[in-house]
């Protein structure tokens, strides 16, 4: 009577590898240090992309009516281009998204040169991703200042009583219409290490906004300046 062989190890489930850094994307790691300088390189960037883009735009449009107008516009995809190729490499080394390089420019001219779909796409990139960078640079600034300040209030608290002369952190002094002063400070031992409660939970919950704040760029990336 033959007998069937029965493996003595069952085969492991497959699971998915995690992207580098999902797993130690501490405030402090290189993973979200790379995501807060890819936030920060993006925003000159943008400013120089749209810049381009709207006045070689603006340019080839008006000048399309006469010869001029067309190597104005070749000139805007190519420079376009350009500018995507060094998204791509941006995103890659900062970001460890890896894309394909889109096709290369069509043949046939001026008229096969303003035909080049990838072109455009990136011309849009520079014109839509303007605004969203400026607002994550913003934001991610922000926060990571706050949340720093903050977290360190009890290394120099004591500044403020010994060489300002304010009972402590001034939260807000102002005095209304009606003569009425409203102020708040931080004095007391409690109040400081709450406060500095609240700037360590801002510095750990920075490095998950910006990397949200990214995804955006990363989605761009993907839909517009690859293949």
């Amino acid at each position: 009577m033959a007998t069937a062989d029965i493996p003595t190890t069952c085969p492991l489930p497959h699971v998915s590898e995690q992207p580098a850094g999902a797993v130690r994307r501490g405030p402090l790691s290189s993973a979200a240090w790379r995501e807060y300088g890819y936030v920060f390189t993006s925003f000159p960037l943008a400013i120089a992309g749209f810049v381009l883009a709207v006045t070689l735009l603006s340019l080839g449009a008006g000048l399309a009516v006469t010869v001029v107008g067309f190597p104005v516009l070749v000139a805007l995809l190519a420079g376009a281009r350009g500018l995507g190729a060094g998204e791509r490499g941006r995103a890659a080394g900062m970001l460890g998204l890896r894309t394909k390089a889109p096709a290369p420019v069509p043949g046939g001219g001026i008229k096969g040169r303003l035909a080049d779909v990838a072109g455009w796409k990136a011309v849009l990139f520079q014109v839509a991703m303007f605004p969203w960078r400026i607002a994550s640079f913003v934001v991610t600034l922000t926060l990571l200042l706050t949340g720093w300040v903050i977290a360190l209030l009890p290394l120099y608290a004591w500044v403020f009583p010994t060489f300002v002369g304010w009972p402590g952190y001034r939260v807000f002094d102002w005095t209304d219409g009606a003569g009425v002063r409203h102020a708040y400070y931080l004095e007391s031992f409690w109040q400081i290490g709450a406060a500095s409660l609240v700037g360590i939970g801002l510095v750990f919950l920075t490095p998950v906004v910006v990397r949200a704040l990214n995804g955006v760029d990363r989605a761009a990336v993907r839909g517009l300046l690859a293949g």
